[in-house]
């Protein structure tokens, strides 16, 4: 059974992608000897990089003399690991990956998938005794969710470095299930957000003018990091009108 299926650039069809078995590997590169992923590019060392199938995740060894490869999470909202120079054998987590290797200016990128993981059950099990605190309460029902749905929505939508909606944009999107919003309703859910999650206002949010800015930013970052808003919860917004921008 083949654990790790690398996609090549522009890979046209199935049988383009390269399939690996846990414990195997697969060299990439400009050479392209031995079976591997060949990236015909002047930028690419003759041997690249190599991957290696390790049960419900996989490797990456960085055999460049000085670039950093970016491996990112493309639904993850920006998640991505940086895997330095001479680095071997990296630890990636992610079922679907896009590995991306600077070349003389360029910006080349290949997919990696993974077998889908594994979860045990979060359920306590019997334990007796008062249950854990929460580390972020969120009640998905209140309007203050909703604007923070609308706040990360372009970057769960695949748009990880995507930029945050003004207030009025959000006020916008979310008039068709708010008939009432306004801007200053949106200002005091951001507050009111910033408080709950007991985020700090960043340096930069000192000036009057900027000061939303900053803690939408800040929001943004936190909800995004700790999946505190998934794509899922985007049913929480009426669908986009075709066309609009989200």
């Amino acid at each position: 059974m083949y654990s790790v299926i690398v996609v090549p650039p522009s890979c046209g069809s199935v049988t383009d992608q390269l399939r690996i078995s846990a414990g195997e590997r697969v060299e990439f590169g400009r050479a392209g000897s031995g079976g591997g992923l060949t990236i015909a590019h002047a930028g690419v060392p003759r041997v690249a990089g190599e991957i290696a199938a390790h049960r419900t995740f996989w490797l990456l060894s960085n055999l460049s003399e000085d670039q950093t490869y970016v491996v990112e999470n493309p639904e993850g909202a920006g998640e991505h690991i940086k895997v330095a120079p001479g680095r071997v054998e990296a630890p990636v987590p992610f079922e679907l990956a896009r590995v991306t290797l600077p070349a003389a200016g360029d910006l080349l990128t290949f997919d990696v998938w993974a077998p889908r993981h594994a979860f045990r059950s979060v359920e306590r099990g019997g334990l007796e005794g008062t249950g854990t605190v929460p580390a972020f309460a969120l009640d998905r029902t209140k309007r203050y969710f909703a604007v923070l749905a609308a706040l990360c929505e372009r970057r769960l939508r695949g748009e990880p470095r995507a930029p945050l909606p003004a207030v009025e944009e959000i006020v916008e999107r979310l008039r068709p299930s708010w008939p009432k919003v306004s801007r200053s309703a949106v200002y005091w859910n951001i507050d009111y957000l910033a408080v709950k999650l007991r985020l700090r206002p960043g340096p930069e949010t000192a000036e009057p003018g900027r000061r939303t800015h900053g803690k939408k930013e800040s929001l943004a970052s936190l909800a995004l990091r700790f999946d505190l808003v998934r794509e899922d919860d985007l049913v929480v917004l009426a669908p986009a009108p075709s066309g609009a921008a989200q």
